[in-house]
């Protein structure tokens, strides 16, 4: 054989090795979800298995507070918004900080789960700049958030992940108020997290012209066709303004502490619990949500409503 003959085999194994190694690297490995049950654990792991052949993009959408980390006593978007506010702009007479205040009194006494909360949200931190807005989610989540993120939803983005899924965020909360902790905590992208945003300038400067659609309610599910542009194999909420982008799930669906109490239009009369109950492709789940430590919460003293308690041993909300 002749050294041309040689030189050309060798490359061809080279190609060959090269070529089959991706399907060698992908880990179709499933770690059981501590804390949940067999039957749950048995459902996730058969439906991962059942996507390994797929040749299309797996996608997986998480709402965010409720679904990925806690929210009680507070969400922490409204406990970074409120402490920044006190800490910035109360008692000060010029112009732009009544003009903040006011906003805050706005959200304080508005409706908070609207459309014109979340603008205000906005309309609140415009003026700063991008990277500010980061350092303000992250220094209060460092500050009373840290031990928030729920172990059971890290395991399964961690499956999510072994079995190919891409992993979205998709929430209400600003944007840029969640990107840099969550990115940082949950191995994402930037571009993965996915909440309010508005326009931002070349200088840096944020606006309070939202860029749309606007992930609130339905407008999660426009979100899915806008920007993930897949239909999800794989979604995950905790209420009510998660029904629209969790219906867009052609696959596996999960819901984790659903409220019993309340019956709602949207749910056909029905109560959070029992609307996803009926659903033959949703999960329910439990994970537990207390406060933690003695922390201070400016949301306490402006007076703001307490998230529901989720106490995973007896697994139904309660509220303060």
């Amino acid at each position: 054989m002749n050294h041309f003959s040689k030189k050309s085999i060798s490359m061809a194994l080279v190609l060959f090795v090269i070529g089959i190694l991706p399907g060698f690297a992908q880990n179709y490995h499933y770690q059981k979800i501590v804390g949940w049950s067999d039957l749950t654990n048995s459902k996730i792991q058969n439906f991962l298995e059942s996507t390994v052949t797929m040749k299309q993009r797996k996608v997986a959408v998480f709402d965010c507070d409720g679904t990925l980390f806690g929210q009680c006593p507070h969400y922490l978007a409204d406990e970074a918004l409120y402490d920044y506010a006190v800490r910035t702009y109360k008692g000060k007479k010029d112009a732009n900080s009544i003009a903040k205040m006011k906003i805050v009194d706005q959200l304080l006494h508005g409706n908070n789960v609207g459309v014109e909360y979340v603008k205000n949200r906005i309309r609140f931190l415009s003026g700063t700049t991008s990277e500010k807005i980061q350092n303000i989610g992250y220094d209060m989540f460092k500050e009373k958030y840290q031990n928030k993120f729920y172990p059971q939803m890290k395991t399964l983005l961690s499956n999510l992940r072994n079995y190919g899924f891409e992993i979205w965020i998709i929430s209400a909360s600003p944007e840029l108020l969640y990107q840099r902790f969550c990115c940082e905590q949950l191995g994402i992208s930037e571009d993965r997290m996915l909440g309010v945003r508005s326009l931002i300038k070349a200088d840096g400067t944020v606006t309070d012209q939202l860029v749309y659609p606007v992930p609130q309610d339905e407008g999660k599910a426009e979100v899915v066709n806008t920007f993930v542009k897949a239909k999800p194999l794989f979604a995950a909420g905790n209420s009510r303004g998660d029904m629209e982008m969790m219906n867009t799930s052609v696959g596996l669906k999960l819901i984790l502490n659903p409220n019993n109490t309340k019956k709602e239009a949207v749910f056909g009369g029905k109560t959070c619990k029992e609307y996803w109950a009926a659903d033959p492709n949703c999960i329910t789940e439990y994970v537990r949500d207390v406060p933690e430590k003695d922390y201070k919460y400016v949301c306490d003293q402006l007076g703001v409503k307490k998230n529901a308690v989720s106490n995973v041993f007896t697994p139904e909300v309660v509220t303060y």
